[in-house]
């Protein structure tokens, strides 16, 4: 019996000693010699057991990879092809513009220069204001972004910047956009085209023959400057007779123009209402901007219809609309351009301010002041 104890034992210790390094005391020795290794060691690229004594990193979505004959990419790789593998430690030490834990993600630059916030590709808004790319309905509640279903919706990331701030790190100061008043008119015996964007109004029916009252219900006006700013109207009572129109008219005209900063220093509004048919009432107005600041095109108006109740801002009763409802278009271009510096200047990126060239002067270098 003691005999075969002894026997059972050294058997044990051959196979143990056939372990290199014991498996570094990061796995089990198995038969011939083979470790199995606990969860995130292994040895080399291969991460193959060999004697457990190196950390494995963490796995994300390649960024680059070789295809495999079925032509797939961006398969799961050790610090997703954009890192090398601290071995010691187990972590990722990522190439520049990359990071987290396994280098899954990019980073944005100068880290949005303290002017912005960095954000993932899917949840980057419209570079302007969400009705100039014409593919959303206007009367959404946020209508900011495209559906974004590529393989790195969740990896690629940049600015966003704050407003008055601009370039890919948003570490520059806008400067304002005016027009160029060197540039003339193809025809000069036309009186000069303003911008004009077109608001319809189709109320939705309750039955058939009984559309839905929106007399009193508000809703407001959003605006877009070229410099990002985004300034949004007081509530604006909505009038469905043609008696009370001319004051809604002149309501909207009233609120755009008391933006702050005068961001909008002139405009004109008229318009129209259609008594109501089998499917609601129906009305339009034609936005016109006239205004020294708001020469050239401009950011297309967004409209607020959605009901927005205690607590927020600003508080809206919202208006009931059909789902065909237009969206706001551009019914007339400006003769106008809009340049930043107004094209006769240069913008001092650090402090947002033009400087004018010589014979020019103002915010946007729009004033001549010497004719040679």
């Amino acid at each position: 019996m003691l005999q075969t104890i002894l026997t059972f034992l050294s058997i044990i210790a051959v196979v143990q000693s056939a372990c290199d390094n014991g498996c570094s005391g990061h796995g089990q020795c198995t038969l011939h010699g083979v470790c199995k290794c606990y969860d995130n060691w292994g040895i080399g690229l291969s991460h193959l057991s060999g004697d457990c004594s190196e950390r494995i990193c963490p796995f994300e979505l390649a960024w680059v990879d070789t295809p495999d004959k079925l032509g797939s990419r961006h398969k799961y790789a050790e610090c997703a092809n954009r890192g090398i593998c601290n071995r010691e430690s187990g972590e990722c030490e990522c190439f520049p513009g990359y990071e987290g834990k396994a280098c899954q993600r990019t980073s944005c630059p100068n880290d949005c220069s303290g002017h912005g916030r960095c954000m993932y590709i899917q949840d980057l808004p419209f570079g302007v204001a969400a009705q100039d790319a014409q593919k959303v309905d206007f009367f959404e509640q946020d209508p900011k972004t495209f559906s974004y279903y590529q393989w790195d919706n969740s990896k690629t990331r940049g600015c966003l910047c704050d407003p008055e701030y601009g370039d890919v790190d948003c570490s520059k100061r806008l400067c304002d956009h005016g027009t160029d008043v060197m540039d003339a008119r193809p025809d000069l015996t036309t009186a000069a085209k303003y911008q004009v964007q077109y608001i319809r109004f189709n109320a939705e029916a309750k039955t058939l023959n009984e559309p839905k009252g929106l007399s009193g219900k508000t809703f407001a006006l959003t605006f877009k400057s070229k410099l990002n700013e985004t300034f949004t109207t007081v509530p604006i009572p909505f009038y469905e007779s043609d008696s009370d129109f001319s004051s809604f008219v002149l309501d909207v005209q009233e609120a755009l123009k008391r933006l702050p900063n005068r961001v909008i220093d002139n405009i004109d509004v008229s318009g129209g209402f259609d008594s109501a048919d089998n499917y609601g009432a129906s009305a339009y107005l034609n936005i016109t901007f006239t205004g020294n600041h708001v020469q050239g095109p401009q950011n297309l108006i967004t409209v607020r219809a959605y009901t927005c109740g205690d607590g927020c801002t600003p508080k809206l009763s919202g208006l009931e609309l059909r789902p065909s409802t237009m969206n706001v278009t551009e019914v007339q271009r400006s003769d106008y351009n809009s340049y930043e510096c107004g094209r006769r200047g240069k913008c001092d990126y650090t402090t947002g301010v033009c400087n004018c060239f010589a014979g020019y002067s103002g915010a946007t270098c729009g004033t001549i002041s010497c004719l040679v």
